[in-house]
């Protein structure tokens, strides 16, 4: 499975419903009253969006706490990661991390440097600093998927000077980052840098419950957002995830017992998975862990519990 929540391509394994377990969205669903707000903003499908999305960059403005001037949005986080590609020479990426990187990177054509997290899965500093080269991008998940750890703040500063000193670009994919514990906001830690040579996106899949609205946003400097205005789509963001982005971002409640909740249980799966022989368990700051099988290897255990009812 490439990608996660690719049921049907499943279905003839099993009989009955699936629990999906394989692409980490919020379990308590999207925010109440969404649904009517999507219903009610059902009455604008027969005009064009806003092409400049003014009121919705205005919401995610709000809620990133940045200025609408440093605001981009695109149909998903992908869509963001793959104009930030297009702007590159190269792409550094360190593995493991999140497929599409590396695959946007090739469909664009651009040269792919792949540099290995360190063994406990921290970034290589120094290995970054002696290849990065003058309009590289790095894409970095912070938290990284699959490894569901964040960047040490002071190491993510040392990388970012390193980076912005070389005339490259650092792009932290944060499709997560609301699940994580809060000690560090990159938004906020960057904020006097002007986010330059920049971006910082984050996305509605996961936290907000809704994969299937395409929703990703972020914030990155003028300038950039001025480059990816030349090159994105049009109209990317349909009529109804206009209408949630509207919505979601001021549920401070929902907000809230989402973090509590999500905290509460990633202690209790880490210590329940801790107890078990076969598989080793690494920490994690998100709603993910990852595991290291000991005794089976992956196949075996997705088929297993495909076909156990």
């Amino acid at each position: 499975m490439e990608h996660g929540g690719d049921l049907l391509s499943y279905e003839k394994y099993y009989d009955g419903e699936l629990i999906d377990y394989s692409s980490n969205i919020n379990p308590l669903g999207p925010p109440k009253g969404l649904e009517k707000a999507l219903i009610d903003g059902f009455k604008n499908i027969q005009s064009y969006p806003d092409i400049k999305y003014r009121r919705l960059k205005k919401s995610i403005a709000n809620y990133l706490s940045c200025s609408e001037n440093n605001t981009i949005i695109g149909n998903g986080a992908v869509e963001l990661i793959d104009n930030f590609i297009i702007l590159a020479n190269r792409v550094l990426v360190s593995t493991p991390s999140f497929s599409e990187y590396e695959k946007r990177a090739i469909i664009h054509g651009k040269e792919i440097i792949r540099i290995p997290y360190n063994l406990d899965f921290t970034i290589d500093i120094l290995t970054i600093g002696n290849k990065i080269q003058k309009g590289d991008l790095i894409i970095l998940g912070n938290p990284n998927n699959p490894t569901g750890l964040r960047i040490d703040k002071i190491e993510l500063i040392m990388l970012y000077n390193v980076i912005n000193k070389s005339g490259a670009y650092l792009l932290l994919d944060e499709a997560f980052f609301e699940f994580c514990p809060i000690d560090y906001d990159s938004i906020e830690l960057f904020r006097q840098t002007n986010y330059e040579n920049l971006g910082i996106i984050r996305a509605a899949t996961k936290f907000f419950a809704l994969p299937g609205i395409r929703l990703g946003y972020g914030c990155t400097s003028t300038e950039l957002v001025e480059k990816i205005s030349k090159i994105e789509l049009p109209w990317s963001i349909n009529s109804f995830a206009e209408a949630a982005g509207n919505f979601i971002f001021s549920d401070k409640g929902y907000i809230e017992e989402s973090k509590r909740y999500v905290e509460k249980e990633r202690q209790y799966m880490h210590q329940e998975l801790s107890k078990l022989s076969n598989i080793k368990v690494f920490l994690t700051e998100t709603n993910y862990i990852l595991i290291k099988l000991l005794k089976w290897n992956e196949e075996y255990v997705f088929n297993f519990f495909l076909r156990e009812e």
